[in-house]
């Protein structure tokens, strides 16, 4: 594998969303990830499985002594383990950070979960939604006087997830390396979401965000942040916040400045808003991405995936790849030295048992006793 994390070993339980989004993280970057299914169910794995790109699949029965020792003996192996299960279920198969921590000290234990291992809601279910929503961030999503609009699932589940989660594990691993002392990362996705709000709450602290849900400077509170509707039915971006950005907007919009109410007068924002929306109604959405190409309006077309996959610039970019499995992001942040890796998913969960375990230090005999007792499922 090349990459930046080129030579790092990890381990990845079972699980949805952030935690398989951590490790593909990882794996595009060149680090050794192992996911380690279910013997039972076997579920996950095939060509679209994205978020499974660029591991390797093993398959142990956790419920039996058998297996967890088999496991404990790849933790001796890996740098780092992730897991997003609720608080406890860890300790209760006998893979607790304190059980293996004994058995590898230089371990870093990543933790996912949606409310943290501690706090009176920790062992609470929930999904993306709940918990953008405790954290404080789904108010914001809201247009002025109608209820807040789920993002996706990008905010929780994979910004305030996934992502700080690999970020806590190879801050972890850079420790451990130091120091020679591995250590637990608790990654929480409430934790998470209100850190990416931190310029929010800045502009909040510094009265720049007093006001309802809608009316706001980042929220379509400012007419000249916000989607406007083309002559065709699609829609338009608008983000011009710079006075000299606003200033070629209008030049773009064929809006004259003496006639168009000042940028600042907040007052007048509702005329504004219907001065710009009036001129994106007069054109196409493909006439509007062509005059704007090339300036500093700050416009762009919102675009749908097959669109944006056709887009010349994520084109020349190469930000989506068309794989032999299918179309999909490449991988992100972009490095001179070393570049990152886009693999493909195991073709079946569990395939790759006996190369991984014998890689890692399972004698053929012990593989092969595990097998035959059901503890595992070969590739």
């Amino acid at each position: 594998m090349s990459g930046p994390l080129a030579g790092v070993r990890i381990l990845e339980m079972p699980a949805i969303g952030p935690g398989p989004f951590a490790g593909m993280m990882l794996a595009d970057m060149g680090a050794e990830v192992v996911r380690i299914e279910r013997a039972d169910t076997l579920f996950g794995g095939g060509p679209h499985d994205f978020l499974g790109r660029g591991r390797r699949s093993i398959a142990l029965d956790l419920k039996r002594p058998e297996g967890v020792e088999a496991a404990l003996r790849l933790v001796e192996r890996a740098d780092a383990l992730v897991e997003g299960f609720r608080p406890g279920v860890m300790e209760r198969l006998g893979l607790g950070p304190d059980v293996c921590l004994a058995r590898n000290p230089r371990l870093v234990f990543g933790r996912m979960t949606g409310w943290g291992q501690t706090g009176p809601w920790a062992s609470m279910a929930g999904h993306d939604l709940n918990y953008i929503a405790l954290a404080g961030a789904l108010h914001a999503f809201a247009r002025a006087g109608q209820a807040p609009v789920p993002p996706v699932n990008v905010v929780g589940d994979f910004g305030g997830g996934g992502m700080m989660l690999a970020f806590g594990l190879v801050c972890g691993v850079l420790s451990a390396r130091q120091t020679g002392r591995g250590q637990v990362v608790d990654a929480a996705m409430v934790d998470g979401t209100a850190l990416l709000m931190t310029m929010t709450m800045s502009m909040r602290a510094m009265g720049l965000w007093s006001g309802p849900p809608g009316t706001n400077l980042l929220d379509t509170g400012a007419p000249f942040y916000d989607v406007y509707e083309t002559r065709d039915g699609r829609h338009l971006s608008v983000a011009a916040i710079e006075p000299r950005f606003f200033q070629t907007l209008l030049q773009v919009l064929e809006l004259s400045p003496d006639d168009t109410p000042p940028q600042g007068d907040q007052a007048r924002w509702p005329e504004l808003r219907s001065a710009i929306a009036g001129a994106v109604q007069r054109r196409t959405l493909a006439e509007w991405a062509e005059r704007v190409a090339g300036t500093d309006a700050c416009v762009a077309p919102v675009l749908n995936f097959d669109e944006a996959m056709e887009h010349p610039h994520l084109r020349a970019r190469g930000t989506y790849v068309q794989a032999d499995n299918g179309a999909q992001p490449s991988p992100a942040p972009r490095f001179s030295e070393t570049p990152a890796t886009l693999g493909a998913p195991a073709a079946r969960a569990g395939q790759d048992t006996r190369e991984v375990l014998t890689a890692w230090g399972l004698s053929t005999d012990e593989v092969n006793a595990l097998e035959g007792a059901g503890v595992t499922r070969l590739g």
